[in-house]
């Protein structure tokens, strides 16, 4: 009877410990959350208030008579349209981080072969390229027709976004590379460019929603500050992994995987 008593109360002492480890353990994620969200609500509401303001004040001059100088009249109104660009671009990315972390958004999979998709991208932006003197190419060897397992539009919203940076962030006769390296079932993509690149302690944040590495250059050359945590969202739902590595004055290459399909 006393070895049932001591089991019973050893159990007991063990259910308590379990519990209260278990407690700590959901009140530690509540707080996790509590510090997210409010991160996450003082990021959005910087980022919106940067544009408001602009386009307050380009108003506000203009009725207070800038708008009887005809230069002043064109180039006020042209700073905000701008600005409202970049709270349509902010808010269009809210939507679809939220659709995709809620599970609303699914991607329709089908067989996307890479290079031609990555041609459609190129031309798209080929004169924002030419703008910056940055020169759009394949590596030598990425001629070869690979099919992916994909969704079109998500794959477009990947390269986009990271061919875009590597122009914005490039150097003036640089250039941008797309590579493609075959493995058992996957591929491996590679965007490469030879601009300004990323120090060390920025690389863990890359990805994180509303990080800039310079956030003066960063809000001057556009954008919602998500693009790259979107990127990293769309290449895990293609059950890929997306990696950083980058030498500041040298370039940065984002390299991602994704399941091939037999062609």
């Amino acid at each position: 009877m006393d070895n049932l008593k001591n089991i019973s109360l050893e159990q007991l002492e063990s259910d308590v410990h379990q519990n209260s480890l278990e407690a700590k353990k959901e009140l530690s994620q509540l707080q996790e959350l509590e510090t997210y969200r409010k991160n996450f609500v003082g990021n959005v509401s910087h980022e919106l208030k940067t544009p408001i303001f602009s386009i307050q004040g380009y108003l506000l001059t203009l009725l207070e008579g800038g708008m009887y100088n005809e230069k002043i009249l064109k180039q006020f109104l042209e700073r905000a349209v701008a600005n409202v660009e970049r709270l349509q671009f902010i808010i269009s990315d809210l939507e679809t981080i939220n659709k995709i972390e809620s599970g609303v958004l699914n991607l329709e999979l089908s067989k996307i072969e890479l290079k031609s998709l990555v041609e459609d991208v190129f031309s798209d932006l080929k004169i924002l390229a030419k703008e910056k003197r940055i020169k759009l190419e394949f590596k030598s060897g990425a001629d070869m027709q690979i099919y992916v397992n994909a969704n079109r539009e998500g794959l477009i919203r990947v390269f986009s976004n990271l061919i875009m940076n590597s122009i914005k962030y490039g150097v003036e006769n640089g250039s941008t590379k797309v590579a493609f390296y075959p493995m058992d079932d996957k591929v491996l993509v590679e965007v490469s460019d030879n601009g300004i690149g990323i120090e060390q302690q920025h690389l863990k944040h890359i990805f994180d929603r509303f990080y800039r590495v310079d956030s003066n250059r960063s809000r001057k050359e556009g954008g919602s500050g998500l693009g790259l945590s979107i990127v990293k969202h769309i290449v895990e739902m293609h059950k890929g992994k997306i990696t950083v590595r980058s030498t500041p004055n040298q370039g940065s290459t984002f390299g991602f995987t994704l399941q091939k399909r037999g062609n």
